[in-house]
């Protein structure tokens, strides 16, 4: 384990941010995922996997996007992962999973840096948990033309970049328009919802570690 993963690893391990980091990234009215969840029944249980990996420059982060479909999500911009299957022995399991089916690595050959605070997604009922996992070399990524439109990543200096947060107005199935949504707005792609507070915490780790 190199310098930088042990230090995440260790600011991870000593005591993680937690849903204040999610609030810069939380659209405006909307509950902190632990009181959202209170109200919630039938939750389904899914899992990301949060791939890093370094390049000769820098250190970088996996995001994929979703094909356009009907649906809460069609299009987003997301980390591996999906919901949990019966085989899975646990959530970090559906996480390594999903992110072999979708991006076509193994999560055995990286380092498991450890797991960040869940997230809950009212819209489709999805209780998220995250798994940190680091490359040290750029992984051969196989995308599953079903599942991802595409695969690109975000460098740790862009994500540290306080110039990436911005707003956006979304329409979710034709329904409502959502305006003043906090995304991250990095290489010309807006990342919100969960990912984007995923990533807030994360971005927090790593001011930690600097």
């Amino acid at each position: 384990m190199n310098e930088f993963e042990a230090k995440i690893h260790a600011a991870i391990s000593n005591s993680l941010p937690g849903e204040n980091a999610h609030i810069p990234m939380n659209p405006s009215g909307r509950n902190l995922s632990s009181e959202a969840k209170k109200k919630a029944t039938n939750i389904r249980e899914s899992a990301v996997a949060i791939v890093m990996y370094k390049t000769s420059e820098n250190h970088e982060i996996v995001l994929i996007q979703r094909p356009d479909y009907i649906g809460a999500h069609g299009g987003q911009i997301s980390f591996p992962g999906g919901k949990r299957d019966l085989e899975d022995e646990d959530l970090k399991a559906t996480a390594m999973r999903e992110c072999k089916e979708e991006i076509g690595i193994s999560l055995e050959e990286a380092a498991f840096l450890g797991q960040m605070t869940p997230v809950y997604i009212p819209v489709s009922n999805f209780h998220v948990e995250p798994y940190l996992f680091y490359y040290d070399q750029i992984p051969n990524f196989v995308k599953d033309e079903r599942e991802v439109s595409a695969i690109f990543s975000i460098s740790v200096v862009d994500l540290l970049h306080d110039g990436t947060i911005s707003k956006m107005e979304i329409d979710i199935q034709g329904d409502r328009l959502y305006k003043d949504i906090p995304c991250f707005l990095i290489n010309e792609k807006k990342i919100w919802g969960a990912t984007a507070l995923i990533l807030s915490e994360l971005k927090e780790v790593l001011q930690m570690i600097q």
